[in-house]
Order: C-alpha cells, then structure tokens, then sequence
C-alpha cells in the first residue's frame, strides 16, 4: 500500500473509478467505507449531465457505495451553478436530458425557447435538427454558449454512439463560435466544490482513471491527483506523460492513509 497524505475533499470520478458500466469496482466501494469510517464523505465528480442526482445516487448505491447526494457533483449540476454565479438572472435555451433540466430548475434557472441569454448543451438523445437550428440562431444573435463536455462518442452495447460533444460541435462549426465547456478537462466542477464547502485546494484530491480528462482537470485546478489503472488510461501510458498525477494506485485497495 502507498501511504498518502489525508485530505479533506476526495473528489471521485465516477465511470471507470467507482464503477464500469453497471459493473461496480469493488476497490472503490470499499475505499468510499473506509473514509466514512473516518467520519469523511466523499465527492463524486462525474461528466454525466444526462443523469439526475437522483439517478446516480441509485446508481452508486446498486454498486455498494451510500454517497452524500449532495455531494454528487455532475456537469448538469456544475452548470448550473456556473450559471447562476456568472450570469445571474439569465435566461436559457437548453439542449439536454432530466439531468440538466433538473439542475437548471434547482438553481431557478428559467429556460426559454427563444431571446435566451444563455444556450446550454448537454447529451439530448431526442436531438432534432430543429434544436440544433434554434441553437445556432439563439448564439448568432449573441447568446453565451455553453456545453456540458467534449465527449464525442459514448460507448453502448453496440458499439459508440455519437456525444454531446458532437453535437456541440455541429453549432460551434456553424456559428464559428467556440462554447464554454464544463466537464472534465476544465476546473468548473472541481471549482464549483471548492467554493460551496469552502476547501483550500491542499485539502483536495482528484481521484480518476482517465488522464486525459480527470487528472488533467485536477492538475489545472492545482490540487493533487491519484490515477487509478482501473478504467480509461493504463499505467505504463500515464507514467509517461509529462505531467504525471501525484500518485499512481493499481487501485482504491492499495491507498493507505
């Protein structure tokens, strides 16, 4: 076991950390029971906006892990409070799932079909080239874009399907505007944990096992990481980049406090 020092935030990513598929990573389940031994909840950090806290609180629990709902923190979630903290008051034209919709009316978010202040684009598996139309004309006419992440394929049973992040890039191309982008790789959610529970960033750390997206957004944010070879990104592939996480765990079993 590696001993690392203790935190008091562990932001967790989700998909490949905590479980893979409906798949639970037992490793992680059994980390997440020892920080709450330790009186310690975690955070979940996770670029699923399609998903409802509701949902992925159901979802950690049917994979062995009794999370904070609070503290789960999806790129709907962040959006919306990104929202509500830089453009107060503002209304939005929304392209998304119940995961976005509910977050955005948490906030008390108004969503609007046209004259919007804000569009805001996350994955709408009922997309229509009417709504990437009204996208692109609401942007045009100067409305501040907004996207939930880059993702440009899911994987499915049948083998990858086309994400958010295609279809974000369909309105950037035709508008030759370039969105915000919440998700992982960029700092929003991991900035939006700080400044609602108050951390100092030496008191976080960004747990995943995607490099390219959940060690990047912790490196950015300038908290420590720790890369687990469990999902996305191998070890031997990790090891060689030019910025290496803080730590490197086969998995969550071998993290020792």
């Amino acid at each position: 076991m590696e001993k690392i020092k203790r935190y008091k935030a562990y932001c967790l990513d989700l998909d490949g950390t905590v479980y893979r598929g409906e798949a639970p990573v037992q490793e992680a389940a059994r980390f997440v029971s020892r920080l709450q031994e330790d009186g310690i909840e975690a955070f979940y950090v996770t670029n699923n906006a399609s998903k409802t806290q509701d949902q992925l609180y159901e979802k950690l629990k049917r994979v062995g892990v009794q999370a904070d709902k609070s503290r789960i923190m999806s790129s709907a979630v962040a959006a919306a409070k990104y929202i509500k903290r830089w453009y107060p008051g503002r209304t939005v034209y929304l392209i998304g799932s119940d995961g976005l919709k509910e977050a955005l009316d948490a906030e008390g978010i108004e969503r609007v079909e046209q004259q919007a202040d804000i569009v805001l684009m996350g994955l709408d598996l009922q997309i229509s080239y009417d709504k990437l139309s009204r996208a692109c004309l609401e942007v045009q006419k100067g409305a501040v874009f907004l996207s939930t992440n880059k993702d440009l394929a899911f994987p499915s049973e049948q083998g990858f399907l086309p994400g958010n992040g295609s279809f974000t890039a369909v309105v950037s191309k035709a508008t030759d505007v370039d969105p915000v982008f919440i998700g992982k790789p960029e700092i929003h959610m991991l900035e939006a944990i700080q400044q609602e529970w108050g951390f100092e960033k030496e008191d976080m750390v960004m747990i995943g096992d995607n490099y390219d997206t959940d060690i990047q957004a912790g490196i950015r944010f300038g908290i420590d990481t720790v890369h687990v070879n469990t999902g996305v990104t191998s070890m031997d592939a990790v090891m060689q980049k030019d910025h290496p996480p803080t730590h490197l765990l086969e998995n969550l079993g071998f993290w020792k406090h």
